[in-house]
């Protein structure tokens, strides 16, 4: 089953091939909401009812039970969930093939990101693909570096976009874009008035840092290991599960901390956070794409490997509109 926490979806999302009330029962059974089964559908609350009874009609059994706002599927709908899932992969691989043979790309791809490449990178990126490629539907899940490559390992993505090493054999890494951890303080630091900061000043500084399995918080501690920094640091004030978590506590002065350029950019005109250089440290690093080890994709999550290596040669700044030129046009 692939993974339910999407970010978004892009594409034609009903399968033509698919029977509708397998699909209505799937979105439900997953989601175990009618609610959220009819906003991911674009489907009426009452239209999904409907689908589900028509269902339980034709095969003469319960397959949900709702008590209150909880649904729940019984052992009979359990069965079904199974098959519904297996039915609707193979349409997947049918659809794939079919326009591999026609010499097309569609179909349904399962694209893994970690999170600052989910928040700041991949939205204009997946939406410019989706202008070359409309017939293939795109949706993603957003982890750490080393939740999207279990993801990967355990054929739950196709194809995965990572912040920091692998750290596993049975995978290639491909590198698509240039990026550089910048340490952020507080607008009112004492470290943005030009003061040198020494590589002594940060082991006594309050670190905030992302979480075990992050691909940044990887980078960073290879980093300051390489200029005498010892890890695990002993100054950790917290621990947080995204960019954007450290960013705001930054801005609400709990801190400092380490983040991806490409995030904190956009945030720096806001006056809330300034960027400060630590004497004798950079952190450049890649984001990368990652896939199984042997051949490489094929297929739309071939179609994919390529777009994102012309793309991320052809990017200046996703922020910069007028220096970017992507691939395909």
């Amino acid at each position: 089953m692939w993974p339910h926490s999407s970010g978004y979806r892009l594409g034609q999302s009903n399968k033509a091939m698919e029977n509708p009330r397998l699909k209505v029962f799937r979105a439900v059974a997953e989601l175990l909401s009618f609610h959220r089964a009819a906003e991911q559908l674009g489907l009426t609350q009452p239209a999904v009812t409907l689908h589900i009874k028509a269902l339980e009609s034709e095969l003469s059994v319960r397959l949900l039970d709702r008590t209150g706002n909880k649904v729940s599927l019984t052992p009979a709908g359990k069965i079904l969930h199974r098959y519904a899932v297996a039915i609707a992969e193979i349409i997947s691989r049918a659809e794939k093939e079919i326009a591999e043979a026609a010499g097309e790309n569609a179909g349904e791809l399962h694209v893994g990101a970690s999170t600052s490449i989910a928040q700041y990178v991949l939205p204009k990126l997946l939406g410019r693909f989706h202008q070359k490629f409309p017939r293939i539907r795109l949706s993603v899940v957003s982890g750490n570096t080393e939740e999207i490559v279990d993801h990967l390992l355990a054929q739950k993505i196709d194809i995965g976009l990572i912040e920091g090493p692998a750290r596993r054999r049975d995978v290639k890494t491909e590198p698509f874009l240039a990026d550089e951890l910048v340490l952020i303080v507080p607008a009112k630091h004492p470290w943005t008035n030009g003061t040198e900061i020494t590589v002594e000043d940060l082991k006594s500084a309050p670190l905030l840092l992302r979480e075990h399995g992050s691909g940044t918080r990887r980078v960073l501690e290879m980093a300051l290991e390489k200029v005498g920094v010892k890890t695990p640091l002993t100054n950790v004030i917290m621990q947080l599960d995204s960019t954007e978590a450290i960013i705001s506590s930054v801005e609400a002065g709990l801190g400092i901390g380490f983040v991806s350029r490409w995030a904190v950019d956009r945030r720096l005109p806001l006056g809330r956070i300034k960027k400060a250089r630590v004497t004798g440290l950079r952190i450049p690093r890649n984001f990368c794409l990652v896939y199984p080890s042997g051949p490489g994709p094929h297929g739309t999550p071939g179609a994919f490997r390529q777009f994102v290596l012309e793309y991320g040669n052809a990017a200046v700044s996703f922020d910069d509109d007028a220096a970017e030129e992507p691939p395909g046009k």
